[in-house]
């Protein structure tokens, strides 16, 4: 029986990332006993530290790590300000749309850090946030990383709207993002020409997506 159950968790482990799930299961908790974040802009901070499974070959933690920690920090911020359990009654998704990371200095084995994530602002389709590693050494922002969160079924406006029972204007974006939403919607377009797609929307008489969203993105920026 003991090598029944030993056999069935090892088939477990190699084929699902059984550590990534219980992670996930951990801040959903610890989330949920936290007092709420009432203000969608309040920047909140959730704490790690570089353990033997995050490191390279080279002792530093790996930079496909500090992606994963983003995820978890932002389910975090979502469930203590409210727009995880808003989007899922109303019936929306939210999923990364693209994300840009720069690192700035290697976090090393047993150095402890903060994930800092804050929202930096919204349009018709997607919330934007920040999230910084910050070292517990010398509070020296190790990494930065910019993330488009898509929502998918509604629309930010509208969960925003569920939370707080009134409209909050968008913040005006800050110049780096700005810069970081043309650089996407640039990519898009000459991906999409790429595919043919630019040729086949001038044929139908329709305006390219990619155009269309850098339009209305620069509407919202001034």
């Amino acid at each position: 029986m003991l090598l029944l159950v030993l056999s069935a968790l090892l088939l477990l482990f190699c084929n699902l990332d059984v550590w990534y799930f219980l992670r996930g299961v951990q801040v959903f908790v610890e989330a949920w006993f936290l007092p709420r974040i009432e203000d969608i802009l309040a920047e909140q901070s959730i704490d790690g530290m570089v353990l033997p499974h995050d490191l390279d070959y080279l002792g530093h933690m790996n930079n496909s790590r500090y992606l994963r920690e983003c995820d978890f920090a932002r389910f975090h911020h979502y469930m203590r300000n409210g727009l995880f359990m808003a989007s899922r009654k109303l019936g929306a998704k939210m999923v990364v749309g693209a994300s840009t990371i720069r690192y700035r200095r290697s976090l090393a084995f047993r150095e402890a850090f903060q994930i800092r994530t804050k929202v930096l602002g919204w349009d018709e389709k997607a919330f934007y946030l920040e999230q910084r590693f910050v070292s517990k050494r010398d509070d020296f922002v190790s990494a930065v990383m910019l993330c488009r969160q898509n929502v998918v079924g509604s629309s930010p406006e509208s969960i925003i709207e569920f939370i707080y029972k009134k409209q909050i204007e968008c913040p005006q974006f800050p110049e780096e993002l700005k810069h970081w939403i043309s650089f996407i919607s640039a990519s898009s377009q000459a991906l999409r020409a790429e595919s043919g797609l630019e040729d086949k929307n001038k044929r139908h008489g329709s305006t390219p997506l990619g155009l269309l969203y850098t339009t209305q993105n620069w509407l919202c920026f001034h």
